[in-house]
């Protein structure tokens, strides 16, 4: 049975291969990503019923419009994925900018929330659906240099353990760890060392079948991608 599910961040990375793997397994796929140009390959290559807009996260009004237009489609997602999110460029915590700071905050915790506000009442109403926040290893432990990073990741780990208690029953809302693996956002702070671990490529094809499996019994549990 196909199902429907929603991507947020799915242009590059982990997103744009969880997009081709769920693709590939016959699933319905909608996403969104900030490069208008980046969302037109993706259009090119998935035509419908597979549908990809260019959203700003940040931008709650613009956010809600594209949840509407998604909602009015599609209907809710069976599986909401918010896998948007950036890094703070190397450095002391001092060093990081208000603005820099305000910026990894807005994308990794309040575009999540907005991406929520626009979808979950519709779940909630159906009474089914899974909701996948992106955590991070950096969401339960730490590191130095990636101290605005932290705090986002471990504050998705509370507003979605949080949120699966909100929840009622039929659906979950699930903080998930990727694991380790090989992208441009791991490359910025491990530099080189990120080569010996999986690229995305690789890490999706244990990943989409694992995210397809989840459902209500995995409510409120932190989770991690098997290797």
């Amino acid at each position: 049975m196909s199902r429907t599910i929603v991507i947020t961040g799915a242009t590059r990375g982990l997103g744009r291969n969880l997009v081709d793997r769920f693709v590939e397994s016959g699933q319905t796929v909608v996403g969104c990503g900030r490069s208008e140009s980046a969302v037109a390959e993706l259009r090119e290559q998935y035509g419908s019923p597979h549908a990809f807009a260019a959203v700003d996260v940040t931008d709650d009004a613009s956010v809600q419009q594209w949840c509407q237009s998604v909602l009015d489609s599609h209907g809710p997602p069976d599986l909401l994925i918010n896998n948007a999110a950036i890094i703070n460029r190397s450095a002391p915590l001092w060093e990081i900018t208000v603005d820099e700071f305000s910026q990894i905050v807005n994308i990794n915790i309040v575009g999540v929330a907005n991406v929520l506000r626009g979808f979950v009442p519709r779940m909630n109403q159906r009474g089914e659906g899974v909701i996948v926040n992106l955590s991070s290893g950096w969401g339960r432990s730490t590191s130095p240099e990636v101290a605005p990073y932290c705090a986002t990741k471990f504050a998705i780990e509370g507003l979605t353990k949080a949120l699966a208690q909100e929840l009622p029953s039929g659906l979950a809302a699930i903080p998930l760890n990727p694991g380790i693996i090989d992208t441009d956002m791991l490359r910025s702070a491990f530099g080189s060392a990120a080569g010996s671990y999986p690229n995305a490529e690789q890490w999706s094809r244990t990943a989409a079948p694992f995210l397809l499996e989840l459902g209500p019994r995995d409510n409120g549990e932190s989770l991690t991608v098997p290797h």
